[in-house]
């Protein structure tokens, strides 16, 4: 395992929360929700195993990169032990068929390529993980692109955009131009999903922009 030494709030700030993810998209998230938090990524072998259904790929993905950094911290390289961690992964799903992040540019126009005037699933786990427990919420979305030209698909990995994404697009950025429908979590699809990963948060007792008056109150009760 190795980890990056990233952090999402200076050295001198307190922080609340260890995000076991390098992603700039889920870091962007979390700092939407007001989180002080830190990166502590991990690299863990994501090779899928044998009969593991997506739901189950995901999930153990986002579980094992919690478990990895919240090692690490119990073995006391890191100051913040007593901190829940959170790992989060998202896979591209077509038919049967996963689709990670492209490993050059004709893999991301094959993907595009399969994608397009199709409907697709993108599934994202989010674990909550402390010394006493973890939890993992799956979030799974239906996104629909519209037919999309060879001279199109070009354009937009020439852009390189999709590099570094899961399906080889990104629905916050250029790739919005060819969702012709999304039925779910648009949150999900960016990376976390915001609606679950706020539930998690709070049931940590991790403030966030609006609960932490709630946590606060329930401190001196």
């Amino acid at each position: 395992m190795s980890t990056s030494p990233n952090n999402a709030l200076s050295e001198d700030r307190q922080v609340d929360l260890v995000l076991a993810s390098a992603s700039p998209r889920r870091r962007q998230l979390l700092e939407q929700l007001g989180v002080k938090f830190r990166v502590l990524a991990a690299d863990i072998d994501e090779t899928a195993l044998a009969g593991e259904s997506p739901t189950d790929y995901v999930s153990r993905l986002a579980r094992q990169k919690a478990a990895a950094v919240a090692a690490l911290l119990a073995d006391g390289a890191e100051a913040e032990t007593h901190l829940p961690v959170m790992g989060a992964d998202t896979i591209v799903v077509l038919g049967q068929r996963l689709l990670g992040k492209p490993v050059d540019a004709a893999d991301a126009a094959q993907m595009l390529g399969s994608l397009a005037g199709r409907e697709h699933q993108v599934i994202t786990a989010v674990c909550l993980m402390d010394r006493e427990r973890h939890d993992v919420a799956v979030v799974s979305t239906d996104v629909a692109f519209r037919a999309m030209s060879e001279d199109e698909i070009e354009a937009y990995v020439a852009t390189g955009e999709p590099f570094g994404k899961a399906g080889a697009y990104a629905v916050q950025g250029l790739a919005a131009a060819f969702v012709e429908r999304l039925c779910g979590s648009y949150t999900g699809v960016v990376g976390l999903p915001l609606y679950e990963t706020s539930q998690l948060l709070t049931d940590y007792a991790v403030p966030t922009e609006l609960n932490r008056h709630t946590l606060r109150s329930q401190a001196r009760s």
